[in-house]
């Protein structure tokens, strides 16, 4: 197909327009630039994020496995795409990776992960690597940003996503440190809040929420109580909320989404006596209370460690416990102490961001608790706890069998069996939580008929193995954009795709359950099962997702010989419902447990202290007891009243959303594939059926050749490729290049009869000619900057066309372009009337934005009254109570006392009553000062220039 350099210009002009409000054409960037696929309540919300250019936040709530990742990553991908690229992302701890590799992966979007490693290359200083260094999503963790709340205050940040927001539901509480901080932080930036589970308990944690979102959404906290919870008004709350909430139920989109289930199997195995003696004697040792091979300020985190390493293999516990002999030497002999956690995590690489939130907690509640000077260090009990663990070593590595390692052989077995029979590939995946137990099964399998069918995953992934799938990868992918240039990111490539194409089996460490995608494998084995439920969710959830085709079979091993393992399985299993049905644990219950750590510390405090199987029943029996999620049914029926129905139209609002998503998409992939046929004629030779092009000569020195193809085809394509997006230097080269391309008056002959569809409007001027003429409009503001396209056009015969004929028109091939001759006065002239139009139309838009603000302030202001009003009458009510105690006053004493309360409450109310008039008048000019501030944003200047004006004809 053939088209002009006006052509180009306006499908370049089409592709860069900043839109503005809740219309589809807002995330056109994104949705085109993002490797996701197009679902409705996704874009939905995307939308509803940005829709108020004046909010400071919004919350996205939709239940769990609905994608709010996805949702929050369109909206930083589309701020990136308009430019505004100062982006944040808090989450917990072991999150971070797995929010930037699907930042990267998903929205081409640099994102990093930035904690006290990477602030080392700017001598720890947060400011300077703020200042310092280029364009990025930085990912942080809530304690990371509490710390440093006070430079984050001072940065201008564009969007601010708080994932889990949950954790956030007390911040309202002066005792609740990392919610003040975090308020302090981010108050007057945008802000996406994450969460599934925004109500649990109270409906006072959705107050929490709100300062989070915005401090003059609602008033004074005791009035809440009284107006939301007291009086029960949840019609005039959920009014309140609709414009800050978004909520999505699955139920809403199994029309789009299908969804297979998860089922489960119990590999079951019985220690030897050897094995059996070895966890009693370790676990005795675990249970002291003192001792100088734990320090009492990581004591129970390391004694966490070391369980899930003996629970794990005998090899991984013996060479941890080889590094606390090493420690106790050292201290035997200096006595200086080492950081043992941060040794232990080193070795046991995994570790080290599951638990940084706990070990902070824990530093922090035993500031005063470190080990004892030399002075204090009794020598001989040293000594005696140093020979114990030598003798636990030896006792490890004479084991002549391992039951456990034995038992996976069997459950390989059954678990291939299963998918032989749903019809699922024969892939499985085995998590662990020791890279050293990874390394043990990996030679014990090789020993066992899985030699070269097996590949490993881990945090460094520096072993053999890994290096040479790297390399053959690096070969595979070379020239293509596969390769970030990031060996981290690229060896996770590498390794996944080795799983897919050639591997069997991949035996992962904690690592391959942050961000990575494994929909072609259906078959997990949790070797080592952790007890917070959320991570087991994560593990599930990289094969149980959307796309995947086949019924998920989870295999978790059970020692049959451990009470504490066998409750701990049966909790994971009936209480969570993780293992079965189609969407594994309920969000009640991930939401009570947030980010399921001290559910993790409660268990370890179980296997701490009880040293019976009677005991072992009794606590699991008080946790099962706590953890009842029938919660209070009140609760469970206001939260479905208020937020599961703020849309009753949803399904067809979604259907529309789809439809006119997927149009969206059709018509920038057409101008974009169009505009670089033209920028590129000389430059490339293309491929109309694949969509690709071979870049044989540079139109720039920066731009890379070879072959590219456009983003979204599902055309097989042999070769190595780059994604060809908006977001590419090249593709920004060929809408640079159609920008300004060089577009005088001319006359174009559209080829309407070689048309390959019929489009009446089209077909109904064929033969005839016109003018046609294209403006833009700049409006920008404070709150926002946005552009709109205007065509004025007519026919010869005098009629005037609209803006559906015009973009039709300009879909055609030409057949000719030749010199205009003089543009006619009246085409100026109605183009000019349509832009100022278009101006008044915008403004109204303005006029209606204030309004909604005000009446928001409006009521936030009544609150603030309120609640003044209120104080003034409780204090009434106490003033009465007194007067009636003083009238029943049984002594003098007692008449004196009552007396001389009542004196103090009647001084009390003059002086509320001569304050209320000062506060009263003082939150109306508060409430002035705001809505004046909202209308300075929003005060805009416009202005408009022609991009191309041309003569047509149609034959």
């Amino acid at each position: 197909m053939r088209i002009s350099a006006h052509q180009a210009k306006y499908f370049a002009h089409e592709l860069i327009c900043r839109k503005s409000g809740d219309d589809v054409e807002r995330l056109s960037s994104s949705l085109f630039d993002a490797k996701v696929d197009l679902n409705p309540h996704q874009i939905d919300a995307a939308l509803f994020a940005l829709k108020n250019p004046l909010q400071e936040g919004v919350m996205l709530a939709d239940e769990v496995g609905l994608g709010k990742t996805i949702e929050a990553g369109l909206v930083l991908c589309q701020l990136w795409a308009e430019r505004k690229r100062r982006l944040l992302v808090v989450c917990p701890a072991s999150l971070r990776k797995q929010w930037a590799q699907e930042l990267n992966d998903k929205f081409a979007l640099q994102a990093q992960v930035v904690d006290k490693n990477a602030l080392k290359a700017y001598d720890g200083s947060l400011p300077r690597y703020l200042h310092e260094c280029p364009p990025h999503v930085m990912v942080i963790s809530y304690p990371f940003a509490a710390r440093h709340a006070d430079t984050l205050a001072i940065e201008h940040f564009d969007c601010v996503v708080l994932d889990e927001a949950h954790k956030l539901r007390n911040a309202h509480k002066s005792s609740n440190k990392t919610g003040q901080a975090l308020r302090r932080a981010f108050r007057g930036r945008k802000k996406i809040l994450l969460t599934a589970t925004p109500l649990q308990n109270s409906l006072m944690e959705l107050y929490g929420l709100s300062t989070l979102l915005d401090e003059y959404l609602f008033g004074d906290e005791k009035l809440f109580r009284k107006q939301f919870i007291s009086q029960n008004n949840t019609g005039e709350l959920q009014t309140r909320l609709s414009n800050f909430v978004k909520r999505t139920l699955r139920k809403d989109v199994t029309e789009y989404i299908r969804y297979t289930r998860r089922h489960t199997l119990t590999q079951r195995f019985t220690p030897t006596d050897a094995e059996h003696a070895l966890y009693e004697q370790i676990n005795a040792f675990l249970q002291r209370e003192q001792s100088y091979a734990l320090p009492r300020s990581q004591r129970h985190l390391l004694g966490l460690i070391l369980r899930k390493l003996l629970a794990s293999s005998p090899l991984a516990v013996a060479d941890t416990l080889n590094t606390i002999a090493g420690r106790l030497n050292n201290l035997q002999q200096s006595a200086v102490s080492t950081d043992l956690f941060e040794h232990i995590a080193t070795e046991e690489e995994d570790f080290s961001s599951d638990y940084d939130d706990w070990e902070e907690d824990e530093t922090q509640n035993n500031e005063q608790n470190e080990m004892p000077s030399e002075s204090a260090i009794n020598i001989p009990a040293l000594q005696a706890e140093l020979t114990e663990i030598r003798q636990f070593i030896t006792h490890a590595h004479n084991l002549s069998t391992d039951s456990k390692a034995t038992a996976l052989l069997q459950a390989l077995q059954s678990g291939f069996a299963k998918m032989r029979e749903l019809g699922a590939p024969q892939k499985v995946i085995v998590f662990t939580e020791s890279v050293r137990t990874q390394q043990y099964l990996f030679d014990f399998l090789n020993q066992h008929g899985y030699q070269d069918r097996m590949v490993l995953f881990s945090g460094s992934n520096n072993h053999l193995h890994a290096n040479t799938a790297y390399r053959q990868w690096l070969t595979t992918h070379e020239g293509s954009d596969r390769i970030t240039g990031s060996p981290a990111v690229d060896k996770r490539s590498a390794l996944i795709d080795h799983f897919k194409e050639h591997a069997q089996i991949m035996i992962a460490t904690e690592a391959a359950a942050e961000g990575v995608n494994l929909q072609f494998c259906s078959l997990l084995i949790n070797y080592d099962l952790p007890w917070n439920p959320q991570r087991i969710e994560q593990r599930i959830g990289r094969c149980h997702r959307y796309g995947q085709k086949f019924d998920v079979v989870v295999i978790n091993f059970l020692n049959e010989r451990n009470e504490a393992d066998k409750r701990v399985l049966e909790l994971l299993s009936e209480k969570f419902n993780l293992f079965d049905g189609v969407f594994g644990a309920s969000d009640e219950i991930l939401g009570r447990i947030e980010s399921g750590l001290d559910f993790e510390k409660r268990i370890a405090k179980i296997y701490d202290t009880c040293r019976t199987p009677h005991d072992i029943q009794a606590e699991f029996d008080q946790l099962q007891q706590e953890l009842q999620t029938d919660i209070q049914a009140a609760m469970q029926k206001t939260n479905h009243q208020l937020l599961d129905h703020f849309d009753e139209d949803v399904h067809d609002r979604l259907k529309l959303q789809l439809n006119v998503s997927q149009d969206r998409l059709n018509h920038i992939s057409r101008w974009f594939w169009l505009l670089t046929r033209h920028a590129l004629a000389n430059h490339a030779d293309f491929d109309e059926t694949h969509k690709s092009f071979h870049l044989h000569s540079l139109p720039a020195p920066h731009l890379p050749p070879g072959l590219y193809r456009l983003l979204h085809q599902n055309q097989p394509l042999n070769g190595v490729w780059h994604d060809y997006r908006l977001s590419h230097p090249l593709g920004e080269w060929c809408i640079e290049h159609s920008l300004n391309a060089d577009t005088p008056p001319a006359f174009l002959t559209f080829d309407y009869q070689h048309h390959p569809t019929r489009i009446s409007v089209l077909q109904q001027k064929q033969g005839q000619s016109g003018w046609l003429q294209l403006d833009k409009i700049h409006f920008q503001s404070e709150a926002e900057h946005k552009e709109q396209l205007l065509f004025t056009a007519r026919s010869d015969d005098g009629e005037w066309l609209d803006e559906d004929f015009c973009r039709k028109l300009l879909s055609l091939s030409i057949a000719a372009n030749e010199r205009a001759d003089n543009v006619p006065a009246d085409i100026a002239a109605n183009a000019a009337q349509a832009v100022s139009a278009a101006i008044a139309k915008q403004a109204e838009q303005e006029h209606r934005l204030l309004k909604q603000e005000s009446e928001r302030l409006e009521k936030w202001a009544q609150d603030k009254i309120a609640a003044v009003k209120q104080t003034l009458d409780d204090t009434g009510e106490q003033l009465q109570q007194a007067k009636r105690e003083k009238r029943h006053a049984a002594t003098l004493t007692e008449l004196a006392e009552c007396e001389q309360k009542v004196k103090e409450l009647e001084q009390k109310r003059r002086r509320l009553r001569q304050k209320m008039n000062d506060d009263e008048d003082e939150i109306e000019q508060q409430r002035d000062e705001l809505i004046d501030a909202i209308n300075a944003k929003l005060q805009q200047r416009s202005d408009s220039s022609k991009v191309f004006c041309l003569r047509w004809r149609i034959v």
